[in-house]
């Protein structure tokens, strides 16, 4: 296996909490897969949520080197936690077949936070 991308997000949690008080639930509609809107409904902390997955998916599509697009959508991406908490990256639909079609195989993450800011790295193998 060998390393064919890796990409890194950084994002202030207040450039989230804004665009969710422009557009209220528009947003997490259009970034969050259906499993993480169910999640997100509960969420206690719905901005940290939203810039956790926001911040992931970004640095994936970075990583991909093909930002979104029409195979590349943020919906057809889920970020998960594993039974020991660690954060796995699920792809779906044209995401998937993209992904296979690109031998990407294997799919690294890691989320970090501190107060104002949210970071990601993702690196993806074949």
């Amino acid at each position: 296996m060998s390393i064919i991308g890796i990409g890194i997000d950084i994002i202030k949690k207040s450039r989230i909490k804004k665009i969710k008080s422009l557009f209220g639930n528009k947003f997490a509609k259009k970034i969050l897969s259906n499993l993480e809107l169910k999640k997100y409904e509960f969420s206690k902390n719905k901005i940290k949520f939203l810039t956790k997955r926001f911040s992931a998916k970004e640095a994936f599509v970075k990583a991909l080197g093909t930002g979104i697009r029409k195979d590349i959508s943020f919906k057809n991406l889920e970020i998960y936690n594993n039974c020991l908490g660690k954060p796995k990256i699920k792809a779906f639909k044209k995401t998937l077949k993209f992904l296979k079609r690109n031998n990407i195989i294997k799919k690294h993450i890691s989320i970090s936070h501190e107060k104002k800011y949210f970071c990601s790295v993702v690196i993806l193998e074949n």
